[in-house]
């Protein structure tokens, strides 16, 4: 069956602020540093060189290593690690939240994007060496957006309390999802590996943030991949300047919002607010609010005056965390970054940023959109070549693809806009006769125009309708088919969970390897894996 090619722009999932990034459209250009192509990755090395302290590479590589004590890790990663340390060396990143084994789909495509691109930079330019990153998202506090994933259209979830930074959170509750998860996936070999791989990540762990390390190493440490904990007081260190700035002078507030109307013909993904920072403790993660000459930590009774704050920020600096406006800040000082790779929420807010970033004097990175996939059985492409489809179709909002297809299967057709094109012509001289007599008698022709016009549309929708039950069952098959690869009319990579393929594979290892071979990060169309 043909790949049609189905671009990001066209396929009907993609907000217009993103499409018009990846048209490069001239209204967003002050938004961003470099558009995302192999030779403005030369540029971008050229600047982060001049940008990144030789002296921030060691601390870096040795917060990794402290952070990886506790786990097995790969010759591949443990030579990224050292890598880090030398000038030549940058990385690409993803962020993601720590999902419950690992979410939706989206969580592979986006680390897959990011060891892609680092082998497609490799072999540009050789002189170099590219790390892969995934930012862990631990300072997050939204735990009812990471408690649970869908498996085969049912959520599995974690039932607890969560106040703090999720990353901290202790894995007490997991043994329930364990056995409750576990009588789902059934019996098998493929069925015992992801049994295996949940019990030894969730339960042989004692935090979320140890737990997805270990899950994200067992996936990817063939590949080198490096896991980044931001809530590390070494590293927080480095971020020290910058808080304190960011408490004084509020600077990041002033930069967006110069931004922001820039972006006022689209929907803004995040405001700033005065101060863009958290304070956290084990179980607690609150805004730092500046009122009547005093910094106080909302919703507590914590209140400092600008000496004591800037005490404890110099003293303990693991308790500040910044938000989602200064979160990517923090990143790209710590790193020696040239891009990242981030879904159309995350490049939306990126783009609000840009500003902030030069007045911290740090290179703002390149903006990738990452790779999206569509994943089908080779039993769901025989059914779309029995039923006459193509990709095209299957990505068309529901309704319109169930009129066409009821088009294509009648024996007639079912358009009237001969008849109404034959009706206009036909008003036309009404309207030269009304104009000669008087000019009341218009307002009563174009009410009826009007009216039989509509009468043309009542018909053809009737007749649509008609001829919809007579090929009911086809269509029935065309609609449960797109809901297979579409669940609930969205992007299956957005719902789905990898377990749910684990019986369609022969085994996740060459699951992974068939996405790798497949994703192409600076190529802006959507991929169709066939399993």
């Amino acid at each position: 069956m043909p790949n049609d090619c189905i671009t990001y722009q066209n396929s009907g999932y993609f907000s217009r602020l993103i499409v018009d990034y990846l048209d490069q459209k001239a209204e967003l250009k002050s938004l961003y540093n470099r558009f995302p192509t192999l030779e403005n990755f030369k540029l971008q090395i050229e600047e982060k060189s001049k940008n990144f302290p030789i002296e921030n590479r060691e601390i870096l590589a040795n917060a990794l290593l402290n952070q990886y004590q506790k786990f097995e890790i790969s010759e591949a990663t443990s030579k990224n690690i050292e890598l880090l340390k030398k000038s030549n060396t940058y990385t690409i990143t993803t962020g993601h939240q720590l999902n419950l084994f690992t979410g939706p789909l989206y969580f592979l495509y986006k680390i897959i994007s990011v060891i892609n691109l680092t082998k497609e930079l490799k072999n540009t330019y050789p002189e170099n060496n590219f790390v892969p990153i995934y930012w862990m998202a631990t300072e997050d506090h939204d735990f009812d957006e990471i408690n649970y994933f869908n498996f085969k259209g049912n959520k599995v979830q974690w039932k607890k309390e969560s106040n703090g930074p999720v990353g901290r959170l202790n894995n007490s509750g997991l043994e329930e999802v364990f056995e409750k998860f576990s009588n789902e996936l059934g019996l098998g070999n493929n069925a015992n590996c992801v049994r295996e791989l949940f019990k030894k990540t969730y339960l042989e762990h004692d935090n979320l943030a140890d737990a997805t390390r270990y899950l994200a190493n067992e996936l990817f440490k063939n590949e080198g991949l490096v896991i980044l904990d931001g809530d590390d007081s070494e590293l927080k260190k480095l971020f020290i300047p910058f808080a304190k700035n960011e408490l004084i002078h509020q600077t990041s507030f002033k930069k967006v919002n110069e931004t922001l109307p820039l972006l006022k013909e689209y929907n803004v993904q995040v405001n700033p607010r005065e101060i863009n920072l958290f304070y956290i403790q084990d179980n607690l993660r609150e805004r730092i609010v500046f009122e009547n000459g005093n910094y106080k930590i909302n919703n507590t009774l914590l209140t400092f005056s600008e000496s004591e704050i800037l005490t404890e920020l110099e003293k303990n600096p693991e308790n500040f965390s910044p938000n989602v406006i200064l979160r990517p800040l923090y990143q790209e000082i710590i790193l020696p970054n040239l891009c990242y790779i981030g879904g159309g929420g995350e490049l939306a807010y990126w783009l609000e940023l840009k500003s902030n970033f030069e007045a911290n004097t740090i290179a703002f990175p390149i903006l990738l959109l990452r790779n999206s996939v569509l994943v089908a059985t080779k039993k769901q492409v025989k059914k779309m070549e029995r039923l006459n489809l193509n990709w095209a179709d299957v990505f068309q909002n529901q309704q319109i693809l169930v009129n066409e297809k009821t088009k294509a299967l009648s024996d007639f057709t079912i358009d009237f806009s001969e008849q109404k094109e034959f009706l206009k012509n036909q008003f036309k001289a009404l309207y030269e006769i009304a104009n000669k007599t008087d000019k009341s008698f218009l307002g009563a022709v174009k009410a009826q125009e009007v009216k039989q016009l509509k009468g043309l549309d009542t018909l053809e929708k009737k007749l649509l309708k008609a001829e919809k039950r007579i090929h009911k069952e086809r269509l029935d098959q065309i609609i449960q088919l797109q809901n297979e690869l579409f669940p609930n009319q969205t992007l299956q990579e957005r719902k789905s969970n990898f377990a749910d393929f684990y019986d369609e594979v022969n085994n996740f290892e060459a699951f992974f390897l068939l996405l790798s071979s497949r994703l192409q990060p600076l190529k802006q169309n959507f991929n169709i894996v066939i399993i």
